[in-house]
Protein backbone atom coordinates (compact mmCIF):
# COMPACT_ATOMS: atom_id res chain seq x y z
CA UNK A 1 0.00 0.00 0.00
CA UNK A 2 2.50 2.62 0.66
CA UNK A 3 4.46 1.63 -2.43
CA UNK A 4 1.62 2.53 -4.30
CA UNK A 5 0.73 5.82 -2.16
CA UNK A 6 4.41 6.57 -3.41
CA UNK A 7 4.16 5.77 -7.01
CA UNK A 8 0.59 7.80 -7.41
CA UNK A 9 2.09 10.92 -5.37
CA UNK A 10 5.25 10.40 -7.85
CA UNK A 11 2.82 10.67 -11.04
CA UNK A 12 0.90 13.33 -9.24
CA UNK A 13 3.89 15.56 -9.12
CA UNK A 14 4.88 14.60 -12.63
CA UNK A 15 1.58 15.53 -13.97
CA UNK A 16 1.22 18.97 -12.56
CA UNK A 17 5.17 19.54 -13.47
CA UNK A 18 3.35 18.72 -17.02
CA UNK A 19 1.06 20.67 -16.88
CA UNK A 20 2.86 23.45 -15.91
CA UNK A 21 5.62 22.90 -18.66
CA UNK A 22 2.71 22.87 -21.41
CA UNK A 23 1.04 26.67 -20.33
CA UNK A 24 4.38 28.27 -19.45
CA UNK A 25 5.58 30.12 -22.32
CA UNK A 26 9.16 31.10 -20.87
CA UNK A 27 10.81 27.71 -22.31
CA UNK A 28 10.15 26.38 -25.34
CA UNK A 29 12.14 23.94 -24.89
CA UNK A 30 9.71 22.33 -21.77
CA UNK A 31 6.77 23.43 -23.71
CA UNK A 32 7.37 20.85 -26.23
CA UNK A 33 9.04 18.39 -23.68
CA UNK A 34 7.35 18.78 -21.04
CA UNK A 35 8.63 17.08 -17.41
CA UNK A 36 11.90 15.24 -20.24
CA UNK A 37 12.85 18.64 -20.94
CA UNK A 38 14.25 19.12 -17.09
CA UNK A 39 16.58 16.71 -17.54
CA UNK A 40 18.84 19.06 -20.17
CA UNK A 41 18.75 21.97 -17.38
CA UNK A 42 19.81 19.62 -14.56
CA UNK A 43 23.17 18.53 -17.01
CA UNK A 44 23.55 22.36 -17.87
CA UNK A 45 23.61 22.74 -13.66
CA UNK A 46 26.26 20.60 -13.33
CA UNK A 47 28.29 20.43 -16.50
CA UNK A 48 31.14 22.21 -15.41
CA UNK A 49 31.31 19.71 -12.37
CA UNK A 50 30.73 16.71 -15.07
CA UNK A 51 34.08 18.16 -17.28
CA UNK A 52 36.12 19.11 -14.23
CA UNK A 53 35.77 16.11 -13.18
CA UNK A 54 35.41 13.51 -15.44
CA UNK A 55 35.73 14.61 -19.11
CA UNK A 56 38.66 16.91 -19.37
CA UNK A 57 42.21 15.49 -18.66
CA UNK A 58 45.11 16.48 -16.28
CA UNK A 59 46.10 19.53 -19.07
CA UNK A 60 43.06 20.67 -20.20
CA UNK A 61 40.72 22.18 -17.98
CA UNK A 62 41.14 26.64 -17.82
CA UNK A 63 42.20 28.45 -16.23
CA UNK A 64 43.80 26.29 -14.18
CA UNK A 65 44.07 22.54 -15.22
CA UNK A 66 43.96 19.39 -13.26
CA UNK A 67 47.87 19.11 -12.59
CA UNK A 68 47.82 22.65 -12.23
CA UNK A 69 45.43 22.53 -9.07
CA UNK A 70 46.85 19.29 -7.61
CA UNK A 71 50.09 20.61 -7.44
CA UNK A 72 48.87 24.05 -5.65
CA UNK A 73 46.67 21.35 -3.22
CA UNK A 74 49.26 18.89 -2.27
CA UNK A 75 52.04 22.10 -1.36
CA UNK A 76 49.27 23.77 0.38
CA UNK A 77 48.65 20.25 2.10
CA UNK A 78 52.47 19.50 2.62
CA UNK A 79 51.82 16.39 0.85
CA UNK A 80 53.92 15.01 -2.11
CA UNK A 81 53.59 17.41 -4.93
CA UNK A 82 55.81 15.41 -7.14
CA UNK A 83 53.98 14.01 -10.63
CA UNK A 84 55.44 10.31 -11.93
CA UNK A 85 55.88 8.53 -14.91
CA UNK A 86 56.38 11.81 -17.48
CA UNK A 87 54.52 14.78 -18.40
CA UNK A 88 51.21 15.00 -19.71
CA UNK A 89 51.86 18.57 -21.39
CA UNK A 90 52.65 17.54 -25.34
CA UNK A 91 55.47 19.75 -25.37
CA UNK A 92 56.85 18.42 -28.95
CA UNK A 93 53.65 19.83 -30.70
CA UNK A 94 52.24 22.56 -28.54
CA UNK A 95 53.16 26.22 -29.60
CA UNK A 96 54.79 28.43 -26.66
CA UNK A 97 55.87 26.11 -24.39
CA UNK A 98 58.91 27.69 -22.08
CA UNK A 99 62.12 25.39 -22.02
CA UNK A 100 64.28 26.15 -18.91
CA UNK A 101 68.01 25.43 -20.07
CA UNK A 102 69.52 24.04 -16.76
CA UNK A 103 73.59 24.53 -16.78
CA UNK A 104 75.98 21.70 -15.88
CA UNK A 105 78.70 24.17 -13.69
CA UNK A 106 77.46 26.84 -11.28
CA UNK A 107 79.34 29.20 -8.44
CA UNK A 108 80.12 28.18 -5.08
CA UNK A 109 76.79 30.23 -3.84
CA UNK A 110 73.44 28.65 -4.71
CA UNK A 111 70.28 28.43 -2.82
CA UNK A 112 69.16 26.12 -0.29
CA UNK A 113 66.54 23.81 -2.17
CA UNK A 114 65.86 21.49 0.41
CA UNK A 115 64.75 24.14 3.31
CA UNK A 116 60.96 24.95 3.02
CA UNK A 117 62.07 27.76 6.00
CA UNK A 118 64.44 29.33 3.93
CA UNK A 119 63.21 33.50 3.12
CA UNK A 120 64.16 34.28 -0.31
CA UNK A 121 64.25 38.41 -0.28
CA UNK A 122 63.47 40.81 -3.58
CA UNK A 123 66.71 41.99 -5.33
CA UNK A 124 65.88 45.24 -5.19
CA UNK A 125 65.35 47.80 -1.91
CA UNK A 126 61.27 48.99 -2.32
CA UNK A 127 61.46 52.62 -2.74
CA UNK A 128 65.34 52.89 -2.36
CA UNK A 129 66.33 54.36 -5.27
CA UNK A 130 63.86 57.88 -4.52
CA UNK A 131 64.89 57.50 -1.10
CA UNK A 132 62.12 57.15 0.73
CA UNK A 133 61.77 57.45 4.33
CA UNK A 134 60.34 53.89 5.10
CA UNK A 135 62.21 52.30 1.98
CA UNK A 136 62.48 48.35 2.75
CA UNK A 137 63.68 45.48 1.19
CA UNK A 138 60.57 42.91 0.87
CA UNK A 139 61.44 39.76 2.56
CA UNK A 140 59.93 37.39 0.04
CA UNK A 141 59.74 38.20 -3.87
CA UNK A 142 56.81 36.30 -3.63
CA UNK A 143 53.31 37.73 -1.73
CA UNK A 144 49.84 37.88 -2.20
CA UNK A 145 48.24 40.02 -4.66
CA UNK A 146 45.29 42.45 -4.43
CA UNK A 147 42.04 40.73 -3.48
CA UNK A 148 39.32 43.20 -1.43
CA UNK A 149 36.81 42.06 1.48
CA UNK A 150 33.99 42.00 0.08
CA UNK A 151 34.95 40.26 -2.97
CA UNK A 152 35.90 37.34 -0.97
CA UNK A 153 34.71 36.47 2.51
CA UNK A 154 36.10 37.70 6.07
CA UNK A 155 37.30 34.02 6.77
CA UNK A 156 39.43 34.02 3.63
CA UNK A 157 40.59 37.33 4.09
CA UNK A 158 41.77 36.16 7.64
CA UNK A 159 43.55 32.85 6.44
CA UNK A 160 45.26 34.35 3.62
CA UNK A 161 46.83 37.61 6.23
CA UNK A 162 47.48 34.63 8.49
CA UNK A 163 48.92 32.88 5.91
CA UNK A 164 50.88 35.86 5.10
CA UNK A 165 52.44 36.35 8.64
CA UNK A 166 53.67 32.38 8.62
CA UNK A 167 55.04 33.11 5.73
CA UNK A 168 56.85 36.29 5.80
CA UNK A 169 55.20 37.44 2.81
CA UNK A 170 53.13 40.55 2.50
CA UNK A 171 49.07 41.05 1.48
CA UNK A 172 47.70 43.24 -0.48
CA UNK A 173 44.23 44.91 0.53
CA UNK A 174 42.50 44.96 -2.91
CA UNK A 175 40.88 48.15 -3.54
CA UNK A 176 37.77 47.35 -0.89
CA UNK A 177 39.51 49.05 1.95
CA UNK A 178 41.59 47.75 5.08
CA UNK A 179 39.15 45.66 7.21
CA UNK A 180 39.58 44.12 10.05
CA UNK A 181 40.11 40.78 8.72
CA UNK A 182 43.92 42.16 7.45
CA UNK A 183 44.49 43.03 10.66
CA UNK A 184 46.14 39.16 11.70
CA UNK A 185 50.15 39.90 11.72
CA UNK A 186 50.61 39.61 7.84
CA UNK A 187 52.27 43.23 6.60
CA UNK A 188 49.87 45.16 3.79
CA UNK A 189 50.19 46.78 0.77
CA UNK A 190 47.72 49.44 0.84
CA UNK A 191 45.56 49.77 -2.58
CA UNK A 192 43.95 52.57 -3.76
CA UNK A 193 41.48 52.46 -6.52
CA UNK A 194 39.44 55.02 -8.13
CA UNK A 195 36.79 54.86 -5.34
CA UNK A 196 39.40 55.32 -2.44
CA UNK A 197 37.43 53.46 0.11
CA UNK A 198 38.11 53.76 3.23
CA UNK A 199 40.13 57.48 2.87
CA UNK A 200 37.43 59.20 0.97
CA UNK A 201 35.01 61.96 1.02
CA UNK A 202 31.44 61.73 0.97
CA UNK A 203 31.43 62.68 -2.55
CA UNK A 204 33.81 59.82 -3.51
CA UNK A 205 36.69 62.17 -3.48
CA UNK A 206 40.58 61.33 -2.15
CA UNK A 207 40.91 62.67 1.61
CA UNK A 208 44.05 62.32 2.57
CA UNK A 209 44.07 62.49 6.67
CA UNK A 210 42.01 59.26 6.33
CA UNK A 211 44.38 57.72 4.43
CA UNK A 212 47.25 59.01 6.87
CA UNK A 213 44.42 57.50 9.82
CA UNK A 214 44.40 53.95 7.79
CA UNK A 215 48.40 53.93 7.19
CA UNK A 216 49.08 55.18 11.34
CA UNK A 217 46.68 51.89 12.43
CA UNK A 218 47.96 49.35 10.03
CA UNK A 219 51.43 47.73 9.35
CA UNK A 220 50.96 48.93 5.75
CA UNK A 221 54.30 48.72 3.96
CA UNK A 222 54.11 50.45 1.14
CA UNK A 223 50.87 51.88 -0.85
CA UNK A 224 49.65 50.55 -4.81
CA UNK A 225 47.37 52.83 -6.94
CA UNK A 226 45.51 50.79 -9.22
CA UNK A 227 44.93 52.00 -12.29
CA UNK A 228 43.46 48.84 -13.56
CA UNK A 229 43.40 45.10 -13.55
CA UNK A 230 44.05 42.43 -16.06
CA UNK A 231 40.47 40.99 -16.20
CA UNK A 232 38.68 44.12 -15.99
CA UNK A 233 40.96 46.77 -17.40
CA UNK A 234 39.32 50.55 -17.69
CA UNK A 235 36.02 49.38 -15.97
CA UNK A 236 34.74 50.76 -12.69
CA UNK A 237 32.84 47.89 -10.74
CA UNK A 238 29.00 48.27 -9.19
CA UNK A 239 28.61 47.13 -5.79
CA UNK A 240 25.07 46.65 -5.34
CA UNK A 241 23.14 47.70 -2.44
CA UNK A 242 22.27 44.90 -1.06
CA UNK A 243 25.40 44.10 -0.67
CA UNK A 244 26.65 46.72 0.94
CA UNK A 245 26.30 45.46 4.70
CA UNK A 246 26.95 47.75 7.52
CA UNK A 247 30.23 46.34 7.77
CA UNK A 248 31.27 46.78 4.36
CA UNK A 249 29.66 50.51 4.78
CA UNK A 250 31.79 51.34 7.47
CA UNK A 251 35.21 50.18 6.52
CA UNK A 252 34.94 51.31 2.87
CA UNK A 253 32.76 54.65 3.82
CA UNK A 254 30.16 54.50 1.78
CA UNK A 255 26.44 54.83 2.43
CA UNK A 256 24.80 51.47 3.65
CA UNK A 257 22.50 49.70 1.56
CA UNK A 258 22.70 51.89 -1.29
CA UNK A 259 24.58 51.27 -4.79
CA UNK A 260 28.02 51.92 -4.76
CA UNK A 261 29.38 53.03 -8.81
CA UNK A 262 33.14 53.19 -8.58
CA UNK A 263 34.30 55.67 -11.84
CA UNK A 264 36.17 54.11 -14.65
CA UNK A 265 39.14 56.39 -13.79
CA UNK A 266 40.85 58.23 -10.56
CA UNK A 267 39.13 61.56 -9.82
CA UNK A 268 42.31 62.94 -7.72
CA UNK A 269 44.38 63.35 -10.85
CA UNK A 270 43.88 63.59 -14.66
CA UNK A 271 47.46 62.53 -16.61
CA UNK A 272 50.46 61.28 -15.94
CA UNK A 273 51.87 64.43 -14.72
CA UNK A 274 49.27 65.12 -11.89
CA UNK A 275 49.57 60.96 -11.56
CA UNK A 276 52.79 61.69 -10.32
CA UNK A 277 51.99 64.89 -8.19
CA UNK A 278 49.85 62.60 -6.19
CA UNK A 279 52.19 59.66 -6.42
CA UNK A 280 54.83 62.35 -4.43
CA UNK A 281 52.20 63.93 -2.43
CA UNK A 282 51.34 60.33 -1.08
CA UNK A 283 55.21 59.08 -0.50
CA UNK A 284 56.10 62.55 1.33
CA UNK A 285 52.90 62.48 3.25
CA UNK A 286 53.48 58.79 4.97
CA UNK A 287 56.73 58.26 4.01
CA UNK A 288 55.80 55.15 2.45
CA UNK A 289 56.96 53.67 -1.03
CA UNK A 290 54.03 54.17 -3.81
CA UNK A 291 53.50 52.31 -6.84
CA UNK A 292 51.06 52.19 -9.64
CA UNK A 293 49.53 48.81 -10.87
CA UNK A 294 47.87 48.40 -14.29
CA UNK A 295 46.91 46.14 -17.61
CA UNK A 296 48.58 46.89 -20.21
CA UNK A 297 46.80 48.25 -23.45
CA UNK A 298 48.04 51.12 -25.44
CA UNK A 299 51.67 52.26 -24.74
CA UNK A 300 51.43 56.30 -25.14
CA UNK A 301 50.67 56.28 -21.18
CA UNK A 302 53.69 54.12 -20.12
CA UNK A 303 56.05 56.20 -22.66
CA UNK A 304 55.05 59.42 -21.08
CA UNK A 305 55.87 58.01 -17.56
CA UNK A 306 59.51 56.73 -18.57
CA UNK A 307 60.21 60.23 -20.05
CA UNK A 308 58.96 62.07 -17.24
CA UNK A 309 60.57 59.78 -14.81
CA UNK A 310 64.11 60.50 -16.47
CA UNK A 311 64.18 63.77 -15.27
CA UNK A 312 65.42 62.14 -11.82
CA UNK A 313 62.25 64.53 -9.57
CA UNK A 314 59.83 62.66 -9.72
CA UNK A 315 58.42 58.67 -10.47
CA UNK A 316 56.77 55.65 -8.69
CA UNK A 317 58.35 53.17 -6.73
CA UNK A 318 56.76 50.13 -8.00
CA UNK A 319 55.05 49.02 -11.19
CA UNK A 320 52.52 46.13 -10.73
CA UNK A 321 51.91 45.03 -14.22
CA UNK A 322 48.73 42.54 -14.34
CA UNK A 323 48.38 40.47 -17.51
CA UNK A 324 45.21 40.04 -19.33
CA UNK A 325 44.76 36.18 -18.05
CA UNK A 326 44.23 37.85 -14.83
CA UNK A 327 41.08 36.75 -12.61
CA UNK A 328 38.56 38.75 -10.71
CA UNK A 329 35.40 37.99 -8.90
CA UNK A 330 32.68 39.11 -11.49
CA UNK A 331 33.84 41.10 -15.15
CA UNK A 332 31.95 41.29 -18.41
CA UNK A 333 32.95 38.10 -20.98
CA UNK A 334 34.45 41.09 -23.39
CA UNK A 335 36.73 42.36 -20.64
CA UNK A 336 37.81 39.01 -19.36
CA UNK A 337 38.66 37.77 -22.88
CA UNK A 338 39.82 40.41 -25.12
CA UNK A 339 40.51 43.27 -23.11
CA UNK A 340 44.22 44.18 -22.42
CA UNK A 341 47.60 42.31 -23.30
CA UNK A 342 48.23 38.87 -22.21
CA UNK A 343 50.76 39.22 -19.39
CA UNK A 344 54.23 37.81 -21.20
CA UNK A 345 53.68 40.76 -24.08
CA UNK A 346 52.70 43.17 -21.86
CA UNK A 347 55.09 43.17 -18.89
CA UNK A 348 57.68 43.03 -21.60
CA UNK A 349 56.62 46.07 -23.63
CA UNK A 350 56.39 48.51 -20.30
CA UNK A 351 59.97 46.74 -19.22
CA UNK A 352 61.25 47.66 -22.76
CA UNK A 353 60.13 51.07 -22.62
CA UNK A 354 61.90 51.85 -18.94
CA UNK A 355 64.96 49.63 -20.23
CA UNK A 356 65.58 51.99 -23.38
CA UNK A 357 65.95 54.75 -20.93
CA UNK A 358 68.20 53.12 -18.58
CA UNK A 359 65.77 52.98 -15.58
CA UNK A 360 65.01 49.86 -14.41
CA UNK A 361 66.84 49.82 -11.48
CA UNK A 362 65.12 52.67 -10.46
CA UNK A 363 61.97 50.89 -9.24
CA UNK A 364 60.57 47.55 -8.81
CA UNK A 365 58.73 45.59 -11.44
CA UNK A 366 56.08 43.35 -9.98
CA UNK A 367 54.21 40.52 -12.20
CA UNK A 368 50.71 39.71 -11.55
CA UNK A 369 48.88 37.35 -13.77
CA UNK A 370 48.52 33.71 -12.88
CA UNK A 371 52.00 33.27 -12.10
CA UNK A 372 51.20 31.30 -9.02
CA UNK A 373 53.02 28.11 -10.80
CA UNK A 374 56.70 28.15 -10.99
CA UNK A 375 56.77 27.67 -14.64
CA UNK A 376 54.87 31.32 -15.37
CA UNK A 377 56.61 32.29 -12.18
CA UNK A 378 60.22 31.58 -13.77
CA UNK A 379 59.42 32.83 -17.12
CA UNK A 380 58.28 36.44 -14.87
CA UNK A 381 61.56 36.72 -13.46
CA UNK A 382 63.77 36.07 -16.54
CA UNK A 383 61.90 39.31 -18.27
CA UNK A 384 62.61 41.36 -15.15
CA UNK A 385 60.50 40.89 -12.68
CA UNK A 386 61.20 41.40 -9.27
CA UNK A 387 58.57 39.84 -7.70
CA UNK A 388 55.38 38.04 -8.15
CA UNK A 389 52.04 38.37 -6.70
CA UNK A 390 49.71 35.73 -6.65
CA UNK A 391 45.57 35.54 -6.30
CA UNK A 392 44.04 32.48 -7.96
CA UNK A 393 46.78 30.18 -6.42
CA UNK A 394 46.21 31.63 -3.42
CA UNK A 395 42.04 31.36 -3.24
CA UNK A 396 43.18 27.42 -4.06
CA UNK A 397 45.64 26.99 -1.66
CA UNK A 398 42.77 28.00 0.90
CA UNK A 399 40.04 26.01 -0.95
CA UNK A 400 38.91 27.05 -3.66
CA UNK A 401 37.40 24.34 -5.89
CA UNK A 402 37.18 26.54 -9.23
CA UNK A 403 33.68 26.45 -9.01
CA UNK A 404 33.70 29.44 -10.69
CA UNK A 405 31.26 30.83 -8.88
CA UNK A 406 32.27 34.01 -7.80
CA UNK A 407 29.87 36.24 -9.44
CA UNK A 408 26.74 34.38 -8.24
CA UNK A 409 27.81 34.62 -4.06
CA UNK A 410 27.25 31.04 -4.09
CA UNK A 411 30.83 29.65 -3.67
CA UNK A 412 30.64 26.30 -2.52
CA UNK A 413 33.92 26.82 -0.37
CA UNK A 414 33.03 30.17 1.65
CA UNK A 415 35.87 32.02 -0.28
CA UNK A 416 34.17 33.99 -2.33
CA UNK A 417 31.29 34.68 -1.10
CA UNK A 418 29.37 37.28 1.64
CA UNK A 419 26.94 34.55 2.92
CA UNK A 420 27.34 33.82 6.38
CA UNK A 421 26.38 29.90 6.31
CA UNK A 422 28.68 29.30 3.54
CA UNK A 423 31.62 31.14 4.63
CA UNK A 424 31.32 29.51 8.12
CA UNK A 425 32.55 26.30 5.99
CA UNK A 426 36.13 27.76 5.62
CA UNK A 427 37.84 27.48 9.08
CA UNK A 428 40.80 30.79 8.93
CA UNK A 429 43.49 28.77 11.42
CA UNK A 430 43.61 25.86 9.44
CA UNK A 431 43.57 27.31 6.17
CA UNK A 432 46.17 30.09 6.97
CA UNK A 433 48.67 26.90 7.83
CA UNK A 434 47.91 25.75 4.14
CA UNK A 435 48.35 28.95 2.88
CA UNK A 436 51.83 29.66 4.01
CA UNK A 437 52.61 25.88 2.88
CA UNK A 438 52.12 27.18 -0.60
CA UNK A 439 53.70 30.19 -0.52
CA UNK A 440 56.80 28.78 1.04
CA UNK A 441 56.64 25.75 -1.40
CA UNK A 442 56.94 28.11 -4.10
CA UNK A 443 59.87 29.82 -3.01
CA UNK A 444 61.20 26.77 -2.27
CA UNK A 445 60.51 26.02 -6.22
CA UNK A 446 62.17 28.93 -7.57
CA UNK A 447 65.38 28.65 -5.16
CA UNK A 448 65.23 25.32 -6.83
CA UNK A 449 64.94 26.16 -10.53
CA UNK A 450 67.51 28.86 -9.62
CA UNK A 451 70.13 26.10 -8.89
CA UNK A 452 68.88 24.13 -11.96
CA UNK A 453 70.27 27.11 -13.72
CA UNK A 454 73.36 27.79 -11.62
CA UNK A 455 72.82 31.56 -10.19
CA UNK A 456 71.69 31.89 -7.09
CA UNK A 457 68.49 34.14 -6.99
CA UNK A 458 65.77 33.66 -9.67
CA UNK A 459 66.46 37.58 -10.36
CA UNK A 460 69.62 36.41 -12.20
CA UNK A 461 67.46 33.86 -14.56
CA UNK A 462 67.78 35.59 -17.68
CA UNK A 463 65.75 35.81 -20.87
CA UNK A 464 68.32 33.78 -22.43
CA UNK A 465 68.05 31.08 -20.26
CA UNK A 466 64.73 30.40 -21.57
CA UNK A 467 63.48 29.23 -24.46
CA UNK A 468 59.99 29.47 -26.08
CA UNK A 469 59.58 26.39 -28.53
CA UNK A 470 57.71 26.07 -31.51
CA UNK A 471 56.53 22.71 -32.22
CA UNK A 472 59.19 20.21 -32.58
CA UNK A 473 61.08 21.97 -35.57
CA UNK A 474 61.86 25.49 -33.72
CA UNK A 475 62.80 27.31 -30.73
CA UNK A 476 63.53 31.05 -29.34
CA UNK A 477 64.76 32.61 -26.53
CA UNK A 478 62.49 34.36 -24.14
CA UNK A 479 64.44 37.76 -25.33
CA UNK A 480 64.32 36.77 -29.40
CA UNK A 481 60.50 36.50 -28.79
CA UNK A 482 59.76 39.79 -26.98
CA UNK A 483 62.89 41.99 -28.72
CA UNK A 484 65.28 42.62 -25.52
CA UNK A 485 68.31 43.96 -25.93
CA UNK A 486 71.74 42.49 -24.68
CA UNK A 487 70.88 43.32 -20.54
CA UNK A 488 67.74 44.10 -20.50
CA UNK A 489 65.76 41.25 -17.77
CA UNK A 490 69.06 41.17 -15.67
CA UNK A 491 70.00 43.83 -12.50
CA UNK A 492 72.15 45.95 -12.81
CA UNK A 493 75.69 45.44 -11.42
CA UNK A 494 75.21 47.82 -7.73
CA UNK A 495 71.89 45.91 -7.05
CA UNK A 496 73.52 42.48 -8.22
CA UNK A 497 76.44 43.08 -5.91
CA UNK A 498 74.49 43.73 -3.10
CA UNK A 499 71.83 41.01 -3.35
CA UNK A 500 74.63 38.69 -3.97
CA UNK A 501 76.30 39.93 -0.59
CA UNK A 502 73.32 39.94 1.19
CA UNK A 503 72.73 36.36 -0.24
CA UNK A 504 76.17 34.99 1.14
CA UNK A 505 75.38 35.55 4.56
CA UNK A 506 72.24 34.08 5.11
CA UNK A 507 70.61 36.00 7.68
CA UNK A 508 67.46 36.84 7.88
CA UNK A 509 68.09 39.99 9.87
CA UNK A 510 70.62 41.20 6.96
CA UNK A 511 67.64 41.98 4.84
CA UNK A 512 64.67 42.55 7.05
CA UNK A 513 65.72 46.17 7.53
CA UNK A 514 67.87 46.54 4.33
CA UNK A 515 69.82 49.36 3.09
CA UNK A 516 67.29 52.27 2.81
CA UNK A 517 69.38 53.29 -0.59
Amino acid sequence: MRARNIVAATATALALVGARDLVQKKHALLRNFPVVGHARYLLETIGPELRQYIVTSNDEERPFSRDQRTWIYASAKGENNYFGFGTDNDIEHVQGHAYVKQRTFAGELLPDVHDPQALLPSAKVLGGPRGRAKAFRPASVVNISAMSFGSLSGAAITALNKGAALAGTMHNTGEGGLSPYHRNGGDLILQLGTSYFGCRNEDGSFNLDKLMDVVAGAPVKAIEIKLSQGAKPGLGGLLPGAKVTPEIAEIRGIPLGEDCASPSRHTAFSDVDSMLDFVELLATETGLPVGIKSAVGEMAFWQELATLMARGDRGVDFVTVDGGEGGTGAAPLIFADSVSLPFRMGFSRVYGTFAELGLTDDLTFIASGKLGLPENAVVAFALGADMINVAREAMLSIGCIQSQKCHTDKCPTGVATQNPRLARGLDPTSKAARAAAYLRTLRMELMKVSAAVGVAHPAFITANDIEILNGDYDARTLSGVYGYKDGWGELGPHVADEITALLATRSKAAFEQGPAV
